[in-house]
């Protein structure tokens, strides 16, 4: 089977994350039934996988094709040995569909130093790219567009002067595609103090390059207490901080909900379900889940990293941001800003 659009066609590496094609399948079905633009090329080891594509009717779907592929990558695989042999995996053939021109996306939830290595491989970078960047919306509280984007959450734990400034003009310009504005992003530098004098000197030259850049309103340093406040439209920072921070937020999330939903006793026992509901209904945009999948910034194509413990939900938002970044052209905008 073949699809025409390219950039319609999201290649979803089946055998990723915690849960496989137990849940990434009935993913791929929800995302179908969601946009009918959406075209999928699944890839999976077809003894996993066959039963589940039975069940949810994707085995003879017209927006269908399935890949078999020989094995998958472990998640607890060193990433040289990953690269060295990822030849027949699920990841790499769902890269390579991108590579080919048969897909203009690819979502996998797998191991997140392979999918980057065997990615920077297989789909090459952007001219005037040094290294591409893990980047994510996280939540704000701003009323209207309530999400800035957040880069590198990983995928370089040390950074340049220069690798910093080219995140920024990246996240800048998905910002725009995604939110869909013509305005100027406020870009930020993540830092440990908003002082001009604060910071290292990666972080301070970095600052220096950011005044020039014209088509971002660069706004200076913020410091972790203020990554959700809305100050900033694009946080930028290198791997190791971006991840921490991240990772930090999501867990915070967790205890909340985790202490309303507590041991009540007594009356307060009573106020344990509207409470938990409350919660639950006030903090669903702060969930990763909501937010789920990070793109993989600086190819010459649209690859998604979705979390490794993503629900179903989750998933589908993964595949569909996959196919609207693909479709607006993410990497051509890239490639033509920074040429």
């Amino acid at each position: 089977m073949s699809f025409s659009d390219r950039d319609l066609v999201v290649a979803l590496d089946l055998m990723g994350g915690d849960f496989g094609p137990s849940l990434t399948v009935p993913a791929a079905k929800q995302a179908l039934l969601i946009s009918e633009s959406l075209k999928l090329i699944l890839v999976g080891v077809e003894s996993e996988c066959e039963a589940e594509m039975r069940r949810c009717r994707l085995d003879s779907h017209e927006r269908v094709e399935f890949i078999s592929a020989e094995s998958k990558i472990p998640s607890d695989c060193p990433v040289a040995y990953a690269l060295r042999h990822s030849g027949g995996t699920s990841m790499r053939i769902a890269l390579e569909q991108v590579s080919e021109g048969r897909a203009g996306s690819c979502v996998s939830a797998g191991n997140t130093g392979a999918l980057m290595a065997i990615a920077s491989h297989v789909i090459h970078k952007i001219p005037n790219i040094d290294r591409p960047a893990l980047a994510a919306f996280v939540p704000s509280d701003a009323k209207e567009d309530g999400f800035s984007l957040m880069l590198d959450l990983g995928a370089n734990v040390c950074c340049s002067p220069e690798n910093l400034v080219q995140f920024a003009c990246m996240g800048a310009r998905e910002y725009q595609i995604v939110m869909n504005t013509a305005r100027r992003p406020r870009v930020a530098l993540l830092n440990v103090g908003v002082e001009h004098n604060k910071g290292n000197e990666c972080i301070k030259k970095a600052s220096d390059l950011l005044q020039f850049v014209e088509f971002i309103d660069f706004i200076g340093y913020i410091e972790g207490d203020s990554l959700f406040n809305s100050c900033a439209d694009v946080i930028v920072c290198d791997g190791f901080a971006g991840n921490i921070a991240l990772k930090t937020s999501e867990g915070l999330v967790r205890l909340i909900r985790s202490k309303a939903s507590g041991s009540m006793t007594g009356f307060w026992s009573l106020l344990k379900l509207p409470l938990a509901l409350f919660v639950k209904s006030k903090m669903k945009t702060l969930l990763p889940d909501t937010y789920n999948g990070a793109s993989l910034l600086g190819l010459q194509g649209v690859v998604i990293k979705s979390h490794g413990s993503a629900r179903k939900q989750a998933t589908v938002n993964a595949l569909i941001r996959a196919m609207h970044e693909a479709e607006a052209g993410l990497p051509r905008n890239l490639s033509n800003l920074l040429s």
